[in-house]
């Protein structure tokens, strides 16, 4: 992840330029993509892809550029991120709100950070700069990583490190054996490490 060449985009996005701002957003998607997952009720599940959450957070940034006060890529993502946020706290109220209504139930609105994951993808704020913009760059190189393995080691690596799945929840979730998922999870683990070893020496993450 050169972060020389996405501060530069955002130089150049900040000065006007759309098809900048464009590549800037696109190199981020995987990372939003992943954080959309882990914030969305599971009972959104089916309703609303995380993907679509990600899509209205693009435009709404695209939009509202010219109100954003920061100058570096870090506090870019953080501005992402509570963009993110306040979307899927409009869908929680939207989908969920409607039908607590109705059944009498009691549903929270805030996305959850309390499942397991694969590194902290959204920076704690009592870090300093210097450690929220290392933990930003890890994240956002992690959920690109992910994005290039096999979508059954994906999907048993999100649903486990993400969603907090167990073993058999899993399984009854992807219809596979425990011992299918198991192994999807040891591949998926080695691949990830691989691929990150061999992006690191190659300078993807810089």
């Amino acid at each position: 992840m050169n972060r020389s060449y996405h501060q530069q985009l955002l130089d150049d996005a900040l000065a006007g330029n759309a098809e900048a701002l464009g590549e800037l957003l696109e190199d981020y998607r995987a990372y939003l993509t992943v954080l959309a997952q882990r914030y969305l009720d599971n009972r959104l599940r089916g309703r609303l892809d995380a993907a679509d959450v990600v899509q209205v957070t693009f435009m709404e940034a695209q939009r509202d550029l010219p109100m954003f006060r920061g100058t570096q890529i870090e506090e870019l993502l953080g501005w992402l991120r509570h963009i993110l946020r306040n979307n899927v706290s409009s869908a929680h109220q939207k989908h969920i709100y409607t039908q607590k209504r109705s059944a009498g139930r009691e549903v929270s609105n805030s996305p959850s950070d309390s499942r397991p994951a694969l590194t902290e993808l959204a920076p704690s704020e009592t870090t300093s700069p210097s450690q929220r913009m290392m933990r930003d760059e890890a994240a956002v190189f992690l959920a690109d990583c992910l994005e290039e393995l096999p979508e059954t080691q994906r999907e048993a690596l999100r649903l486990r490190y993400v969603e907090g799945y167990s073993l058999k929840q899993i399984s009854s979730t992807m219809e596979k054996s425990e011992m299918a998922v198991a192994g999807l999870l040891k591949r998926g683990l080695q691949a990830l490490r691989n691929k990150m070893v061999s992006d690191s020496s190659s300078g993807g993450f810089a």
